[in-house]
């Protein structure tokens, strides 16, 4: 297993562990300036993002530059060796552009034309938009690619995630090209739309609009078309600023920073773009182990995006944010765990919005590495200045992946066609997919989270929550993974459609109903509050489940767990399939999370995966593997004191330089990092391919 750091891909960037956040000079004035790089100094920042929203400073009339302010600002970094990550400044046009255009501005679903005054007020098909962009890129590129400070290059900010689609008149006709490439006729699109229902049947390409504010349900293939075409035009903005930057720089490295498992954004093709993967991440410090392991899920998603390297964590909150409706703090070490629990999972940069909190503007109470308290007893720099210093003692963490034997399948194009309107219920991919995520989270199981079309041959267990929409040739991979002895897990409402949204007939799972050994008749969504319950052999008391039940007829499978209520009773709700070597568990509903996580524990014992140490609930403990190193990551996400049960696994801590063996407390919030020496081979991280093109 090769280490891949972050410096051997963008070789301009500062050694060790990258630390800093977003700058933002241009709102202070200059005397400021020479205060915050001696602060950075102290904090230990090695790395800043400056000018993402600068476009208007940068450009204040058109073609007008002024660069002499952010000369200064890079310069001033330099003198005590900060990097940059010198952004593109496009996240919001200037005034001027949307007055000169306002055709640029974005359309909403109801026809409304949105205003300027926010950000992200463009319409990411406009052509003005882009080519002012582009030619401010290229300004950007000609007077900084050669500086010594300028180490990496940010695309944008956030793609999407205000502005994520648009209904203009220049989008629709966008759309009318993309149909065009994808389908050679109407004939086809129609068949692919299924528009023989309710008559909707297009005789001229002309015809064809977005799927804006309709009447009653639109139509789902039209949706789902439209939803991809977005994430592809979002995507060729993002690769349309890659470009500018390297017609003049062909040597830049690049990065974009994405966010939690956004959307509308196709990451797995988004990713191809750029050359390391970033993200921004905010869990609600007030939602507890539910929030750490969404945060997880998403670094594990990141990590896998550019197989297996290294990602930044490229956003975070000291403390507060400013846009929930309540913004909880963060007490005392947890900003410290949460930054270590993104270091466990592969990012080889922990940094922040912002470096100072804003006295102005929209975000002025979110918090910042500077709070406007100031840095003289501030409980906040404090652990800013010390997260720094520890973070330092990690070099040689730095490029390290972490190996893991279990992938968790998971597809943006799936969650379009699953959450499209006009389904048996409204369905929350995301929560369905962090269920089973959950489970693995508490069992301190190593996951890669991969595309459906992704190599499966180096795991062995395979867990394919709601794949709903189902390709042919997933479903032969899935099959050959369990013929050659893996275990796959799937949930309920899985295998039911193809691509086009079309019903697979015969009853779902589809073409997995021979691997699974049954079949789907009907399915009954539970109302908010209502439940089932589930008889498991052996066991006295029933398990709760919610959700959805499906009525499954049995070809072969065994039932592990049968219903409890209503006509469904004594009907089988989880199965076990052999199939050639390995074997098949289907889930047909939502069961209890800790019976879902004793579920898991069993086939994975069954199939040799098993968690590095023993750790009390709340304890994350994730292992990375570097050049003859590997590196066992302990963090304790209460605020109470855990043991952990270290077994074989002895060594020296790298934040306290202390030696562990045995039996182990964790304060609260507390982390280790546990260095020893590797004396076996791990294998390869598998190239994980990126969706394929739509």
């Amino acid at each position: 297993m090769t280490p891949t750091p972050l410096r051997s891909i963008a070789s301009k960037l500062p050694a060790g562990m990258l630390y800093g956040g977003d700058y933002n000079p241009e709102q202070w004035p200059e005397a400021v300036w020479s205060e915050d790089v001696r602060l950075m100094r102290e904090a230990g920042v090695n790395l800043v993002s400056v000018a993402i929203f600068s476009w208007a400073k940068l450009e204040p009339r058109p073609g007008d530059y002024d660069f002499g302010w952010l000369d200064r600002v890079i310069d001033l970094l330099w003198t005590e060796k900060i990097s940059v990550c010198l952004a593109t400044a496009t996240a919001s046009p200037p005034a001027w552009l949307s007055r000169a255009h306002p055709e640029s501005l974005p359309v909403d679903v109801n026809g409304t034309r949105l205003s300027p005054g926010s950000r992200q007020h463009y319409c990411p098909n406009s052509r003005a938009y882009r080519a002012g962009g582009r030619r401010l890129i290229g300004e950007l590129a000609r007077r900084y690619a050669a500086h010594p400070a300028v180490a990496l290059w940010h695309v944008n900010n956030e793609i999407g995630c205000h502005t994520h689609e648009c209904f203009c008149e220049v989008c629709a006709a966008d759309f009318r090209t993309w149909l065009r490439a994808r389908y050679d006729t109407l004939e086809e699109l129609n068949e692919s739309w299924g528009t023989a229902f309710w008559s909707q049947a297009y005789g001229e390409w002309a015809e064809i609009l977005p799927p804006r504010k309709m009447p009653t349900f639109r139509n789902p293939g039209q949706v789902l078309d439209y939803a991809r075409f977005m994430s592809d035009a979002l995507c060729d903005l993002l690769a349309g600023e890659v470009a500018a930057i390297r017609l003049v720089a062909p040597e830049a490295k690049v990065t974009t920073n994405g966010m939690v498992f956004h959307r509308p954004a196709d990451y797995h093709r988004w990713y191809r773009e750029v050359d390391i993967a970033a993200w921004d991440s905010y869990p609600d410090p007030a939602g507890g182990i539910d929030e750490v392991q969404a945060a997880a899920f998403t670094h594990d998603l990141f990590r896998g995006l550019r197989g297996g390297q290294p990602f930044m964590l490229m956003e975070q909150a000291t403390t507060q944010v400013n846009w929930r409706a309540t913004n909880a703090l963060k007490p005392p070490g947890q900003m410290r765990a949460i930054s270590f629990a993104a270091v466990a999972r592969g990012a080889d940069a922990v940094m922040f919005f912002q470096w100072r909190a804003a006295r102005a503007g929209a975000e002025k109470f979110h918090s910042a590495m500077v709070p406007h308290f100031g840095t003289e007893g501030s409980r906040v720099f404090r652990e800013v200045c010390a997260l720094g210093a520890e973070l330092k003692k990690l070099t040689g963490v730095c490029g390290a992946r972490v190996p893991a034997r279990v992938a968790l399948l998971v597809s943006w194009e799936n969650r379009w066609a699953l959450e499209v309107e006009s389904k048996p219920m409204a369905f929350d991919y995301a929560a369905m997919i962090r269920s089973y995520y959950g489970a693995l989270w508490d069992l301190n199981v190593a996951v890669d989270v991969v595309h459906p079309d992704a190599p499966l041959e180096a795991y062995a267990v395979v867990v394919a929550p709601a794949l709903y929409q189902l390709t042919r040739g997933q479903a032969e991979s899935l099959r050959a993974f369990a013929q050659r002895g893996g275990a796959l897990v799937m949930s309920y409402f899985s295998g039911v459609v193809d691509e086009r949204e079309h019903i697979w007939l015969g009853g779902s799972p589809g073409l997995l109903q021979d691997v699974l050994g049954l079949a789907v008749e009907e399915w009954q969504p539970l109302p908010a509050g209502e439940s089932n319950a589930l008889v498991v052999a052996g066991r006295t008391e029933p398990v709760a489940c919610k959700i959805f039940c499906e009525l499954l007829h049995l070809r072969g499978a065994e039932a592990l767990a049968t219903y409890a209520h209503g006509f469904f009773a004594g009907r089988a709700a989880i199965t076990t399939h052999r199939f050639g070597a390995g074997e098949a568990i289907y889930v047909a509903t939502e069961p209890d999370r800790t019976w879902l996580t004793t579920l898991m524990s069993d086939v994975l014992e069954r199939h040799g995966v098993k968690a590095p140490v023993v750790a009390a609930p709340g304890v994350e403990a994730v292992v990375r593997v570097g050049e003859g190193m590997e590196f066992l990551f302990l963090i304790n996400h209460r605020a109470e004191l855990a043991m952990v049960e270290l077994g074989e696994w002895s060594g020296r801590d790298l934040v306290s330089d202390q030696a562990c063996t045995g039996t182990l407390s964790l304060e609260p919030y507390g982390v280790r990092v546990i260095s020893r020496a590797r004396d076996r081979e791990v294998s390869a991280v598998p190239r994980l391919p990126q969706a394929s093109a739509v």
